[in-house]
């Protein structure tokens, strides 16, 4: 039995289903073969529907929704299966015959629909594809599909960083945004499409030059469904609650010894978990959204009162900074707050040149690559002759394959690794670690002292020690070096006696190197064509060695649109869609050692 979906959600969404893979293929063996389903439960917008429609695509299935205003009626979600009066004896036995059932938004479903439901996974003739959110209250009947054990549960994570960073990717939008967009959304899809469809609408999205992509500088736009998402803070009652919020808005954090932030208040606050407090006694709002949509619906006046300006904000920016060089001190790069610099860049406005090197460094060395850059050239912007930037700039370029520019990391990207190291210059930790991410740890022995982890890493590398050089990725990750823990794990792949270890250590380093913003550096070289099917591989080498799709289609009796097809999942898996990388990727890959 075929059906279509009788609720207003529409499948046709903007953007391709991207990410999940590990998910999509866990629902899809649940929805196949003789297991009984499953059932996918989160906050609303985190694509649980999604999720199913996808695992579901072309399977034989009936389908029905709960809805809100339907409650109170009897079988409502299956009124277009089930005939007007029906008991749940005949229901049962009428859809009998239905082999895949799905079921979405069941924490809305009326009593008998719900009790239908159970009992046809008791039954267990038909496979059972259910949703539910999260944090609401749930029908008995559904929440012992889990509780009871009938159906295993999925509870759905947030979309990560660097799928997000794929989906705006499509929208042409530049790094800077869309970390914005994803710090704003926390991975909330349905809230995400809600702002970006605003901001194209209102014409908020400005062309950067020279090629940069869609940039978002000024207010959130206060949609319905951020007002949905933030009545508990919009719509505060109390004028004294609704007062320290607002403050907060414009100038977080603030310390919590300020004179005029009433403790009581506070306590309120923090007990609805609107407002945190760190551990250094300052009080930030809660979610990263609180800030901007309160000051989008501040009055004139109070805005006027309370903004902070360009000349206001210059010590707060100062402390900012210096939190941020005494990490980069402790070769800590872990993320932090920093509500500061982004509203500054949130307003447009000029971005220091020397805050903005700091932010690019600190970018750089966590492996957000394109974010890296991004702050780079807004400091430039600001300050065009600043040195800082235009190295950090030159730094992001040089290990996202770029090798246009000077120094170790553009020779490294040219395949020139002994003229990268004969460029690594200076005593500074991090230059010396060099050599070690190009595998020549020997280059530096000695001169990494003590038993840091940078130390570790080289010494482990020096000694072929697979296992050590795992250990060493997993404290690197653990710090926030992200890139550098990739670099560890693919250095450990070919020195694991384990066939076994050398997998799994692949596996790491893709998905580390997956979160690095199409970081392209020697270490990572051997692994980008290992995850592509091996039809991929075949049509990325043709295409790396210069012919056209019209050239590989003839070649492999293949179809135009085909060899684009693959071409494209290509790109997506490698993290580039430049087909001028595919020479370097694939020359840098045949020369990973056996």
């Amino acid at each position: 039995m075929t059906t279509h979906d009788q609720d207003a959600k529409t499948l046709e969404l903007p953007w391709p289903f991207t990410g999940r893979e590990d998910e999509l293929d866990l629902v899809r063996r649940a929805l196949s073969g003789v297991r009984p389903g499953i059932v996918v439960t989160g906050p609303p917008g985190r694509g649980k529907t999604r999720l199913i429609t996808e695992a579901a695509r072309g399977l034989d299935c009936a389908r029905v929704t709960g809805t809100p205003g339907t409650r109170g009626l009897r079988f409502a979600a299956f009124a277009h299966l089930l005939p007007d009066t029906v008991s749940l004896h005949r229901a049962v036995r009428l859809l009998s015959g239905v082999r895949l059932l799905v079921v979405d938004d069941a924490h809305l479903l009326d009593e008998a629909s719900a009790a239908l439901v159970h009992q046809l996974a008791v039954r267990g003739g038909t496979r059972l594809a259910v949703t539910a959110t999260d944090g609401v209250p749930v029908p008995g009947a559904v929440s012992r599909l889990w509780t009871g054990e009938l159906l295993p549960r999925l509870p759905l994570p947030p979309l990560p960083r660097e799928d997000t960073d794929r989906l705006l990717a499509t929208a042409g939008l530049e790094a800077l945004t869309m970390s914005r967009l994803h710090r704003l959304c926390q991975g909330d899809l349905r809230l995400l499409r809600d702002l970006l469809g605003a901001l194209r609408g209102s014409g908020a999205l400005i062309r950067l030059p020279g090629g940069g992509g869609w940039a978002w500088r000024g207010p959130v736009p206060v949609t319905a469904t951020v007002r949905e998402r933030l009545a508990d803070v919009l719509d505060r009652s109390d004028a004294d609650e609704r007062e320290t919020l607002y403050r907060l808005a414009f100038a977080e954090p603030l310390p919590l010894a300020l004179h005029g932030l009433d403790p009581d208040v506070l306590e309120r606050l923090e007990r609805d978990r609107l407002i945190a407090v760190d551990g250094h006694g300052s009080v930030r709002l809660a979610h990263p959204l609180h800030g901007p949509a309160l000051r989008a619906t501040a009055g004139p006046l109070q805005a006027r009162r309370l903004a902070r300006t360009p000349d206001r904000c210059e010590p707060a920016l100062a402390v900012e900074r210096a939190a941020l060089e005494r990490r980069l001190e402790r070769h800590d790069v872990r993320a932090v707050p920093t509500p500061v610099g982004d509203w500054l860049l949130s307003e447009g406005l000029p971005v220091p040149g020397g805050y903005a090197a700091v932010r690019a460094r600190y970018a750089r060395l966590r492996g957000e690559l394109r974010e890296a850059a991004a702050w780079a050239r807004e400091g430039l912007r600001a300050a065009p002759e600043d040195t800082d930037c235009r190295v950090e700039l030159n730094l992001a370029a040089g290990q996202s394959g770029d090798v246009t520019g000077t120094g170790v990391w553009a020779a490294a990207a040219g395949g020139d690794l002994d003229g990268a190291l004969e460029r690594i210059a200076g005593d500074e930790v991090l230059a010396l670690y060099d050599a070690v991410r190009l595998g020549a740890p020997e280059r530096v022995a000695g001169r990494l002292t003590g038993d840091g982890v940078f130390a570790r890493h080289a010494d482990a590398l020096a000694r072929g020690d697979g296992p050590a050089l795992d250990r060493a990725a997993d404290a690197l990750a653990e710090r926030g070096f992200l890139l550098f823990a990739a670099e560890a794990h693919a250095q450990a792949v070919p020195v694991h006696r384990d066939p076994r270890a050398a997998r799994l250590s692949r596996t790491r380093a893709l998905a580390l190197a997956h979160r690095c913003q199409g970081a392209r550096t020697p270490a990572l070289a051997g692994l980008v064509l290992g995850e592509l099917t091996a039809r991929q591989r075949q049509i990325v080498a043709l295409a790396a060695s210069g012919l056209s799709n019209r050239q590989i289609a003839e070649r492999l009796t293949l179809s135009v649109r085909t060899v684009g097809n693959h071409l494209y999942g290509a790109y997506a898996r490698l993290g580039t869609g430049d087909r001028a990388a595919l020479p370097w990727l694939t020359d840098a890959a045949t020369a990973e050692p056996a």
